[in-house]
């Protein structure tokens, strides 16, 4: 899929997929804090001539929440944001380097809730190359791009579980080379997935 084509289907799309969340897999399953915080990510979109790839971050392990996961870049909404692309555009110059100037919103998708009380809304952002992104150490600890007909092809889009506290939790994985893209990162790629509108094999 190239990258006007994603841009059209995003747009025609937009109202297709309600509210999604770690509880999509797990009815009942309680979350993790009284409060909810808002917050907003970008799903940065390369326009490679080979093909589009996006760009995905493995955070640290000294931060409080998803620690060593796979995340998009992204964070907390600030009192001076004006709105999710703002937060999402701020916290990926923070993250890794790369100009809000750089990026052009294309899309949102539906909200996304977690687990750990979360409401992330995406951005879906296209960048064009060259880009030289550099990881904030505090946060970031290694970037690299996944080709984006790897993320919406739904033969990749596997079903994992784990024992939580006793409890079989599931969530979606997408295990790419020595990656693992799963939890609320994979459940944003699967939202994506149906935004568009691509149908199962």
């Amino acid at each position: 899929m190239n990258v006007e084509e994603l841009e059209n289907r995003l747009r025609d799309g937009a109202e297709r997929v309600g509210t999604r969340g770690d509880f999509d897999l797990n009815p009942g399953m309680p979350s993790l804090r009284d409060t909810i915080i808002d917050a907003a990510v970008l799903i940065p979109i390369i326009a490679h001539p080979t093909g589009p790839s996006v760009l995905m971050t493995v955070r640290t392990q000294r931060l409080k929440d998803h620690a060593g996961q796979i995340a998009f870049p992204g964070g907390r909404r600030d009192p001076g944001d004006t709105s999710p692309e703002d937060t999402a555009l701020r916290e990926t110059e923070e993250e890794v380097a790369i100009p809000r100037r750089s990026v052009r919103s294309i899309g949102r998708l539906a909200t996304y809730n977690t687990r750990t009380g979360y409401s992330v809304t995406p951005i879906v952002g296209l960048i064009e190359p060259p880009i030289n992104p550099r990881p904030e150490p505090t946060e970031v600890e290694e970037i690299f791009e996944v080709p984006l007909a790897f993320l919406l092809d739904r033969a990749n889009h596997e079903k994992h579980e784990r024992d939580v506290a006793g409890t079989k939790r599931q969530f979606y994985a997408m295990p790419y080379g020595r990656f693992y893209i799963w939890g609320a990162t994979a459940g944003m790629i699967v939202s994506l997935t149906d935004t568009i509108g691509i149908d199962p094999h």
